[in-house]
């Protein structure tokens, strides 16, 4: 049966949240993440998309080297303590606005690791359904360039298309819309809405000496302009561009770093410019529906409609007749790397995705794949076939 497109609705509403955090503080973010929640719940959003770790802020700072050594380590720690859990209280909160507001939220975070004894963070997307509940996260694959001081590398657990009623929804983090064949997965799994989050603006290209986007937000020297644009057309689907805006006010003076951000604020030197938002939603045939916003706290808003990824695909369809998978396919994403790993004898790299093999038996055995399920379950718990003890699959 052919997918639904936006989850068989005509129109849906999003609204992508352009507004300062409370810098470096958790408990403050996530209040204000609330009200903006509700805000844009009451104005019909069913979709709601915050920038790249808003909660609670890109790490704008120098990398401390020219300073204090335990002023370094001191944020890093206080920067640990004010991120978020995954499926904690911190979660928790954002679902009962989620839940208040009728809508999904795609918040960017700085996600501490859920796992025993690690205290590593990851730059993470985390889905909120419109319940209350955590549908998943995704944490940056490759932190680039100085970021990989902050940041671990997430895994393959995370490269998931979230089916719901409004649409097939995903999301990548900054350069990740750059990787083409991580971009690929993506759209192969015929996502209908991407998120693409971003820690503001910036003019590449640019010297240590020249100013940067901030005079006169020249788009067309930010690489990520195209990206946005080329993806929406590539994938015919719409893109949520969700870009941080940061000013010096909104930063305490006893940050010991105040003076070393390279993120926004006229006059600041010669890093001026980052942080100054620029947020926009693109349609599926790459035109701006709200072209970039800048300088100003707001939520923006757009009415997705169906038609426009239908129309689209009719002279351009990347899975379907301009799509051509005999000459060039995609693997299976590798499993999730952890320290342990139960009862699995297979070589490194040998991986086995269970889903797509349930799957594939399922269809070729006219079975439903619920049954299948159930006798790959006895083989992995009683080491024989079916049911246990007979070593053979079921028939009709």
């Amino acid at each position: 049966m052919a997918a639904k497109v936006l989850g068989g609705r005509e129109v849906v509403k999003v609204a992508v949240v352009q507004a300062a955090s409370e810098f470096m503080d958790k408990k403050k973010c996530l209040e204000k993440a609330c009200d903006l929640i509700i805000k844009a719940g009451k104005e019909g959003a069913e979709l709601i998309v915050f920038p790249e770790t808003w909660i609670p802020t890109y790490p704008y700072w120098s990398m401390g080297w020219d300073t204090a050594a335990s002023a370094f380590h001191d944020v890093h720690a206080d920067l640990q303590d004010n991120s978020v859990v995954v499926g904690s209280e911190d979660t928790d909160i954002l679902g009962k606005a989620a839940r208040e507001a009728g809508a999904y939220v795609v918040m960017g975070v700085n996600e501490l690791d859920d796992r025993i004894g690690s205290r590593t963070l990851f730059n993470s997307l985390v889905y909120i359904d419109k319940y209350g509940g955590v549908l998943g996260r995704h944490r940056k694959l490759i932190p680039s360039y100085i970021e990989r001081l902050w940041w671990g590398q997430g895994d393959a657990r995370d490269l998931k298309v979230f089916d719901t009623e409004i649409g097939r929804i995903g999301g990548q983090i900054c350069w990740e819309n750059h990787i083409v064949n991580i971009t690929a997965w993506y759209i192969a799994q015929g996502v209908d809405i991407h998120v693409a989050v971003w820690p503001g603006m910036w003019n590449c290209g640019t010297t240590m000496d020249e100013s940067f986007i901030y005079a006169g937000h020249d788009i067309n020297r930010c690489d990520l302009i195209p990206a946005t644009r080329e993806r929406a057309f590539s994938g015919q689907c719409y893109v949520l561009s969700a870009n941080n805006i940061l000013r010096m006010k909104d930063i305490p003076d006893d940050f010991p770093f105040k003076d070393k951000m390279n993120y926004a604020g006229k006059g600041q030197g010669k890093f001026v410019g980052w942080a100054c938002g620029g947020s926009h939603i693109v349609a599926p045939t790459s035109e701006y529906m709200v072209p970039p916003t800048f300088d100003k706290e707001t939520i923006i808003y757009a009415e997705l409609q169906a038609k426009f990824i239908k129309v689209v695909k009719s002279v351009f369809d990347s899975l379907g007749h301009y799509a051509r998978w005999d000459l060039v396919n995609l693997t299976n994403p590798p499993a999730p790397y952890e320290p342990t790993t139960a009862g699995n004898s297979r070589g490194a790299g040998q991986t086995v995705n269970m889903e797509q093999i349930i799957e594939s038996v399922a269809k070729e055995f006219h079975l439903e794949p619920e049954r299948v399920d159930s006798v790959v379950r006895g083989v992995l718990a009683n080491g024989s076939g079916g049911s246990p003890g007979n070593g053979k699959m079921p028939t009709h």
